[in-house]
């Protein structure tokens, strides 16, 4: 049996799971969880593969200070509870840059590398990066693999992923590189089996999450996104304004007086649904809201997404069906039917009973639409497990 440990650390949290291996390319999971919370409120829960629950611990702020610490106390749980050594760790890591096309084992030299991609995520890459680094320094011999989320967008036409900009300033990495492409290799590998002429054509994807963004896929491969050279560009987000007139930034820093730090925190923090609803950056509590400025912040986030979409599908040269999946793509059928309604250019009719379901894999096309609409649940953690298992194997 081989075993892996997935770990995606953020800013506050680290998601994680385990999976075992046979012979075969068959991954099976034997426990997932997060801790979350981590330098403010802590709290560890974690299920395993039927659901049940194996933890859910509030935790002492001060024993988990930062990110390091949690991966530390994520490692010795999982050490106590697996009954099993993992045989090596996946990480999720946010951007790979030019370089990194491919899930890539990681030792110093890398590491440097992919700290030196810092700049372009500074909110993401340095909390991917942290327990890569302290398992290094403490169990060296463990395989370590990197997965990136802006390597399945690689491949884009030049007019895609250009920025009419100086060819110095490309030269230097400016420009767009696409992100939540694990959540999209892994929609694109269930197509197949869920969906097979989406798989085919022309399909739009779209992750909607607190991050959200969308994804053409033409037969299987990604051929534009919304997001660019950060994770700010494109649609509304929970705390994320999306696409922004440059002068904007100019105008908060020229006329507002804020320094770049001030301009970073609001445009990651305050923006979005929350700067909108002025109540929350969460859907949920949006959707179960009846303020006026709640609806506002929904018919902006829908109207950014039905537009998106348009421009997609311009990439494709037409649109056969539109994918749903993560937090809210899963979970949130009001937010897809306010969607749907923008999309008549398509002719996509939602049928609001399939519509009504909340889990699993979901066909809520009406008989009349004339593009499918499905939901698919995504599966990040289990597409880093296999790129980490096949580069473990290779």
């Amino acid at each position: 049996m081989t075993c892996i440990l997935v770990l995606n650390a953020g800013s506050s949290s680290i998601k994680f799971a385990a999976f075992r291996s046979g012979g075969g390319d068959t991954l099976g999971l034997l426990q997932q969880g997060q801790l979350d919370g981590i330098g403010s409120a802590p709290r560890l829960q974690a299920h395993d593969a039927a659901g049940h629950g194996l933890v859910d611990r509030a935790l002492d702020n001060h024993s988990v200070p930062d990110a390091a610490a949690a991966e530390t106390l994520v490692n010795d749980w999982i050490a106590t509870h697996l009954g099993a050594t993992p045989d090596a760790v996946g990480h999720r890591v946010v951007h790979g840059g030019i370089d990194f096309s491919q899930p890539v084992r990681v030792d110093a030299a890398i590491l440097d590398r992919l700290a030196a991609l810092n700049p372009l995520a500074p909110l993401h890459q340095p909390f991917n990066l942290a327990p890569i680094r302290a398992l290094l320094q403490r169990q060296p011999q463990l395989p370590q693999v990197a997965c990136f989320d802006t390597a399945f967008h690689h491949g884009h036409a030049p007019e895609i992923d250009l920025y009419a900009l100086p060819q110095s300033l490309i030269a230097a990495g400016v420009r767009r590189y696409g992100f939540h492409g694990l959540s999209y290799e892994y929609i694109a590998s269930r197509l197949p089996s869920v969906a097979p002429a989406l798989a085919r054509g022309r399909t739009v994807v779209a992750h909607l999450g607190n991050g959200a963004s969308l994804c053409a896929l033409q037969g299987g491969r990604s051929v534009d996104s919304t997001m660019g050279f950060s994770a700010l560009e494109g649609l509304v987000m929970g705390t994320r304004p999306g696409n922004l007139d440059p002068g904007v930034v100019l105008y908060l820093a020229q006329e507002q007086g804020l320094d770049a730090g001030q301009i970073s925190h609001l445009l990651y923090h305050d923006c979005g649904l929350k700067g909108l609803s002025g109540l929350s950056g969460d859907m949920r509590e949006l959707l179960a809201s009846d303020a006026p400025l709640a609806r506002l912040a929904l018919d902006v986030f829908a109207h950014r997404v039905a537009q998106s979409v348009a421009a997609m599908a311009a990439s494709m040269g037409g649109l056969d069906g539109i994918v749903f999946t993560a937090g809210i793509g899963e979970h949130a059928p009001g937010a897809r039917a306010t969607i749907v309604q923008r999309l008549g250019l398509f002719g996509a009719r939602l049928d609001a009973v399939a519509n009504a379901g909340r889990t699993g894999v979901l066909d809520i096309a009406a008989p009349d639409s004339r593009i499918a609409l499905r939901v698919v649940p995504t599966n990040e953690e289990l597409m880093i497990a296999q790129h980490t298992l096949g580069l473990l194997r290779s």
